[in-house]
Parts: structure tokens; sequence; C-alpha cells
């Protein structure tokens, strides 16, 4: 038996419910989405036996319609670091990350800066300069960054959702502050 359809059996399909409903609402984050997911996952009897990964869930959406809110008023979080990789740029985000499709699975951080993503860790993953980025996809815990003229890109696995959510809103800002002539 595989793992979705033990969890779909064993929580009755209403983790796997609540969970498509928290994926649509970190797409388009408010406080209403917000109220009906935390009543849900409050209500007797619970969803589920065990709701660690849903109370994580439910705080990543609760940090994401903080940070829209900062965002939308074109206010970046300012993340004190010396890192060499940072320079003189200003660095926005910073989590501990994995790169899980380099066979070596290096672990590091993931800076995002005013100018780039980067990875400092092992393994050769390159700096992402803004305007090379065409998209950032969120899915789970990981954050792809596509590069423009192609379906490849590079992931990053962080450590909570939380990390995820947040990182890729602010990655989403950040590649869009950029002028590309000619990329959608």
């Amino acid at each position: 038996m595989g793992i979705i359809s033990w969890l779909t059996r064993k929580n009755g399909g209403a983790t796997a419910a609540w969970r498509r409903e928290w994926k649509e609402a970190i797409a388009s984050p408010g406080t209403a989405d917000l109220a009906s997911l935390e009543a849900a996952l409050r209500r007797q009897p619970p969803i589920g036996d065990d709701l660690e990964i849903e109370e994580e869930m439910l705080d990543a959406l609760k940090q994401l319609v903080d940070l829209c809110r900062e965002l939308d008023a074109a206010r970046l979080p300012a993340v004190e670091t010396s890192h060499r990789l940072v320079g003189l740029d200003v660095c926005h985000f910073s989590a501990a990350v994995s790169v899980p499709d380099d066979p070596a699975q290096p672990t590091g951080r993931l800076l995002l800066t005013s100018r780039r993503a980067a990875f400092a860790g092992g393994g050769h993953v390159p700096a992402l300069a803004w305007h090379a980025i065409r998209q950032v996809v969120q899915d789970g815990r990981d954050i792809l960054f596509i590069h423009v003229g192609g379906e490849d890109g590079v992931r990053f696995r962080c450590n909570s959702f939380t990390d995820a959510v947040c990182g890729a809103a602010i990655a989403r800002f950040l590649a869009a502050r950029v002028s590309r002539p000619g990329v959608q």
C-alpha cells in the first residue's frame, strides 16, 4: 500500500482535503482563508490523529499573510549577515536548505539578495541572478527556480513550510522587480 493511499484511508480524506485548501490559500493568502483553515483544523473530532504537519502548514500561512502585507507595501525584510556570498547586496532571506536533485544532495543556506539567489554550501549550485529567473515555484517544502529560456531549474528543499512559502514569496517579488524585455 502506498503512502498516499494509507494517508487518505487513515484520515478519511479530510487531511488531504485540508491540504488542498491550504495549497489554494497560499496561492493568494488572506486572513479569511487563514481563519477557515484554522477552524477546520481545530474542530472536534479532529481531521486526523496527528496534526503536527498541518499545524506547521497553518503557521506558514500565518507568516505568509504577514509577509504579503509587507511586500504589498514594497517593504522587504532585511537579514543581517556577514556571509561573503552576499557581499555588498542586501540580504532579504536566509534559510537552511538542501539541493535534493544534486547527486551529493548538499546542504547549506539559501540566500536571497537584492541581486540574486545564492546557495552557500557544498556542490556546484550557481548563483541565479533575478533577471535569469523565469519563474519561482513553491511546492511543499521545495522552492524551484526555473531559468529564462528553458524548463530546467534548481530546486531547494527547505526545512520548514514557513521557509518555503516565505522564501518563494520573497523570490517572486525580487524577480518581478527586474526588467526582462520579451519575458512574460
